[in-house]
């Protein structure tokens, strides 16, 4: 199920508080240089082409710290935009502007990033049936913001975390005692949580398959592995992990699988370039 906004305003107003507390401190010494009944407005612009996502998180930032009379969005979470376009425009305390410029626009140009990645991502299995998936590869206490990201650029998300789902892995196997003892334990355990179960080999497939799982994980299958997998009777769906980066992804495309699932898409973003001009 892909996160929604509604289910982690929470998430927003701890992730923002949390930032206004390591910025901001006892207090923005520059900004008190300003006086303090001073207004002004101004406009945040992207100086690059990208997919628009953090519109909860800046409003809250000026929410919290307060002062702000009027906050205008151009554009909403998931549009597509070209450089230089104005995002948003705000009016109010020229002090608060500026005590929550760099907050407000960290949250905005990373999560910006994020989504313009994963749109990328997202073109590259068009008109196919392939879903892109994220990976719990985010940053401590933002995984909720990231993968809502990844959701406005189109790909999809993968577990939220180690409670809503099984994914048993090379570790868990060998803890177990084998794949089938792993298996057999977690539907045991929890019977109603869906299991996935990484695979290194054919081999592996082949018993993760006769065991019964929901979902196998192809763990760094090369073109013929895969080609192998796509013919086996298929009773369970395919996810492919491993390394998978952007010039991959045409071979990936091909080969007869349900996901797959990219760390890359969390964990090495480039945050936009985004500038704030007071009018």
């Amino acid at each position: 199920m892909n996160i929604t906004l509604e289910q982690i305003r929470d998430d927003i107003q701890r992730a923002v508080t949390s930032a206004l507390a390591e910025d901001v401190g006892s207090g923005d010494i520059s900004a008190q240089l300003i006086a303090a009944d001073k207004t002004d407005r101004a406009e945040i612009i992207t100086r690059e082409a990208c997919v628009v996502c953090g519109i909860a998180w800046f409003d809250e930032v000026f929410s919290q710290l307060g002062g702000i009379s009027d906050i205008e969005w151009h554009v909403k979470d998931g549009d597509t935009v070209d450089a230089n376009t104005t995002l948003v425009s705000l009016q109010g305390n020229t002090r608060t502007l500026l005590t929550g410029e760099r907050t407000a626009m960290n949250f905005l140009q990373f999560l910006s990033g994020i989504a313009t990645k994963a749109s990328h991502y997202a073109t590259l299995v068009k008109g196919t049936n392939i879903k892109i998936l994220d990976t719990r590869k985010t940053i401590p206490g933002l995984r909720t913001a990231q993968k809502y990201a990844v959701n406005c650029g189109g790909c999809h998300n993968h577990r939220i975390g180690l409670f809503d789902a099984y994914l048993i892995k090379e570790n868990h196997i060998l803890a177990c005692g084998g794949i089938r003892e792993a298996i057999e334990m977690a539907r045991n355990n929890q019977p109603g949580k869906a299991v996935e179960v990484e695979v290194e080999s054919i081999a592996e497939l082949k018993l993760a398959l006769e065991t019964g799982v929901d979902i196998v994980m192809l763990d760094n299958f090369d073109e013929e592995m895969l080609a192998d997998a796509g013919k086996m009777e298929r009773t369970a769906k395919y996810e492919v992990s491993g390394n998978v980066t952007l010039d991959k992804m045409e071979s990936l495309t091909k080969a007869n699988i349900d996901y797959i699932s990219i760390g890359d898409l969390t964990k090495n973003i480039n945050a936009l370039d985004l500038s704030m001009r007071i009018r």
